[in-house]
This record gives C-alpha cells, structure tokens and sequence, in this order.
C-alpha cells in the first residue's frame, strides 16, 4: 500500500514523537552552558535525524535547517522514516534556542511536529511578523494590522482588565525598538526574550503558569509554523505575515508555491489539519524544566500534544546515562 494511502494514526506515532524529542535533547545535554552553539545544534540534529528513521513513516521535512545547499541534514525537502508507513510533513527545529543552550540560558527546546502530506504550509526561509494570543478569546480579537497600542487595548477590553495588567513577549531586537516603545506606553509589561520565539508564542497559551498574554514581533517564518502547530494543540490564536526584504527572498517564496506575498495567515491556514507535537525541555523555564543530570542518570520532560484530542501529556524520562539512546 502507498503511503499516501496509510492513514495519519497520530495516537500510534506520538509516543515515536516524544522519543524523538527526548533523544534530541539528551543528545545536546552534554553541551549547555560550554559556549558551543554550532556543536550543541549538531550534536541534537544528529539524534533527532536518527531517531527519525527508525519510525515507521514516509516523512518529508517541510520546516527544517534550511534549504538543501544549507543543510546537510534534516534540509527542507529530505525525505525521513523507514517509508513504511502514512506520508506525513514533518516540521522541527532540533535546538530551538542554540544560544541560550550555549550559554545556559532559559527556555532552549528541542521541538517537532508531524500531521498528514500537505498540512503545513511550506514557509521559506524569511522573516514573518507574528502576534498571537491564548484560548478563550473571539477570533479576531488582535490582529496584525491593528498597531501595538490598539492590540494591547483590544486584549485588555476582552479580558475585562487594563492595559497596565497585560503582559507582552517580545523578541529583544534593534527592530522591535519602536514597538517596545509603543506597548510600555499603554502601561502593559514587556517580558524580552533574547532567543527562542516558539516558546514565546507557546507562553501565551498557557497564561496562568507563565504569565504571558501576548506575543508580537518579527522573527523566523519557519518558527512561526513551529508555533502554529503548538497552538493547534493548545488552543489559542495566531496571525503571521511573511516579509521580504529582497529579491532572494522573494524567489525562496516562489519556491515555495506561495504566490499571495502580503497575504495574513491564520493558525488554520498555517497548519490545516491535525497534528502532534513534541517538546523536550534543554535548559529549563516556565514551560518545561531542565534536563537533570546526576552521576549515573539523565532524566528529561517533554510536552506531547494532539491537536484531534486537546490532549497535553507532560512526560518524565529517566535513564542511565550508558543507555539513554534505546530511547
């Protein structure tokens, strides 16, 4: 039977999702706070790929590394899993957060997300202003063409609070400086982070543990897939829009089949049918602890979801150090 016509059965591959997570981030372990990036990233590519292979899938990586001549492993477009089994699109980022690995800083993932051929939408490699929000909301209650006062006043009046009670996430960039001016004059709070904005937009779902309201600001467009993905599992609204700032970049979109290049995409059209998702906790922070290790021993904490169901499973896993790799 082809895979095309091998049903997506995401409650069989989600436990093979969280493996793959985990073994990506024991894989980096080793490597927090020693101040090497690109080996920490290698070191999870490496694992993630690996484990990839051993599932029983016919796998196509849509948010990857890069493109193929940039990456050479786990580029856009490598085909991965045994190829036995249901066509998916897979979308990852092996170490969400290589700096803040590098420098023992919070909030560093290793994260993934898998749902049928053709669910996610095929983001090239360019920035993407993004704003998202939390369940509980009416659709449309932000959206990126209001300006940073009016989101934060909309949010404000749909949770019946002031502006001096809401909190923004934002990426700490040159380019944010007039937003970040625009949001501390409603009296909102800002939380700047430094790397890692999948964990920023997946804060605003989970208000009540991390405090995070609101998330806006420019970063990478395949992270915003990442992003879409986790929301479809948690529940919550996200907008991006793709931005080019060249004729390259603008060709990466053709590239990609996307023809609209001011077109504003919704979490639905981002990530159009059901998926799974999985993220392991590196180096620790208000979604997930760090990984723990003591002589003999590793144990980790990865968040595994299912959009179909809404359910949130967070799983320990505890190994001796001479076997974590059996999964």
């Amino acid at each position: 039977m082809s895979a095309a016509k091998i049903d997506f059965n995401d409650r069989l591959l989600s436990l093979g999702l969280a493996r793959v997570a985990e073994q990506a981030a024991l894989a980096s372990a080793s490597l927090v706070g020693r101040g090497d990036e690109k080996a920490a990233d290698q070191a999870a590519v490496n694992a993630m790929r690996e484990q990839l292979n051993l599932l029983d899938i016919a796998g196509v990586v849509v948010i990857g590394e890069g493109e193929r001549d940039e990456a050479p492993m786990l580029y856009i477009g490598e085909e991965v899993g045994s190829g036995n089994g249901p066509g998916v699109d897979i979308a990852l980022d092996p170490l969400e957060g290589t700096t803040l690995t590098a420098k023992d800083m919070p909030n560093a993932l290793t994260v993934i997300a898998m749902g049928p051929r053709g669910s996610m939408l095929h983001a090239p490699d360019v920035y993407m202003d993004k704003l998202a929000v939390g369940p509980g909301f009416p659709e449309g209650v932000v959206s990126l063409d209001m300006s940073p006062r009016e989101r934060v006043e909309a949010l404000a009046k749909a949770k019946d609070c002031e502006p001096a009670d809401i909190t923004v996430c934002i990426l700490e960039r040159p380019r944010h400086e007039a937003m970040i001016a625009e949001v501390r004059e409603t009296g909102a709070s800002i939380r700047l982070i430094t790397d890692g904005d999948v964990a920023g937009v997946m804060h605003c779902a989970e208000s009540e543990v991390t405090g995070i309201d609101m998330y806006m600001g420019q970063g990478g467009a395949p992270e915003g897939v990442l992003a879409a993905a986790a929301l479809k599992c948690m529940g919550g609204q996200i907008f991006g829009r793709l931005l080019f700032r060249n004729d390259d970049e603008r060709g990466r979109a053709a590239k990609a089949g996307i023809t609209d290049l001011d077109r504003i995409y919704s979490r639905d059209e981002m990530v159009t049918a059901d998926v799974i998702f999985a993220a392991t906790g590196v180096t620790g922070g208000s979604l997930l602890p760090r990984i723990k290790r003591e002589p003999g021993w590793v144990e980790t904490t990865t968040l595994l979801m299912r959009s179909k169901t809404g359910s949130v499973r967070r799983m320990s896993y505890r190994t001796p150090t001479w076997s974590h790799n059996d999964g």
